[in-house]
């Protein structure tokens, strides 16, 4: 024989444990809508992309033109590191490449793939060091502290030169040899574009150029006033 007063009790208990259960569930969906829009406020919204075609003042395309791009959010935090690799070799008695960007902080290998030894130095504000004769496949390093443009010279062979940008932002890239060079990943808003190139008729051989990035790709030609064309 069932027992009602059993029934109705164990009944009892279980609505009560529903009824207990449902103030819960909706307590934790409200925090989680509240993680969400807290996610949402503190994340920048992505912009998308800033094209920049670079020009001389003859219309000419302008490889090795370094853009970097400072948002007016800031920064984000973390190291910044950039998918082009961190070496300057010596090759064919030249430096490769011609132009190198580098995070603030790297520290770059120098190796030697030719035949003969290089005496390697910078006079350059930003860093000031010298690798005295190193034969092939000899390799030296030196660490990049300090945000500029650093010129190399070879002691033996003037003909060598290059440049190491060193820069605190990881929105940054090098025209290609069209004159082409695409920034992704942009925070939407304000930024401030620097384009420098070693023959750039400037202060420093940089312009600034404001920008306002909004979604989508932004996309403009900047001319370069350069010492020499062609």
């Amino acid at each position: 024989m069932v027992n009602k007063s059993c029934t109705r009790q164990t009944k009892n208990a279980r609505s009560l444990s529903v009824s207990q259960a449902r103030p819960v569930i909706a307590g934790y969906m409200k925090y989680m809508a509240l993680l969400v829009g807290l996610a949402a406020m503190t994340s920048p919204c992505v912009a998308g992309t800033l094209d920049l075609r670079v020009v001389d003042s003859a219309g000419k395309p302008v490889p090795d033109a370094v853009v970097t791009v400072v948002p007016a959010v800031g920064i984000p935090s973390g190291p910044i590191s950039f998918p082009w690799g961190t070496t300057m070799a010596q090759e064919n008695i030249n430096f490769q490449p011609h132009v190198l960007i580098v995070p603030v902080g790297a520290t770059i290998r120098f190796p030697n793939h030719d035949t003969v030894r290089h005496h390697i130095y910078s006079f350059s504000k930003p860093a000031k060091f010298e690798f005295k004769l190193f034969g092939k496949d000899e390799t030296r390093s030196y660490r990049f502290t300090t945000p500029g443009a650093v010129a190399l010279g070879c002691n033996i062979h003037d003909k060598m030169s290059a440049f190491i940008k060193v820069v605190s932002t990881p929105y940054a890239g090098k025209s290609a040899a069209n004159g082409s060079v695409r920034i992704t990943n942009l925070p939407e808003g304000a930024a401030q574009v620097t384009v420098w190139h070693p023959e750039l008729r400037a202060k420093d051989n940089e312009m600034v150029l404001p920008i306002r990035a909004t979604s989508g790709s932004v996309s403009q030609t900047v001319t370069l006033a350069l010492r020499r064309s062609g």
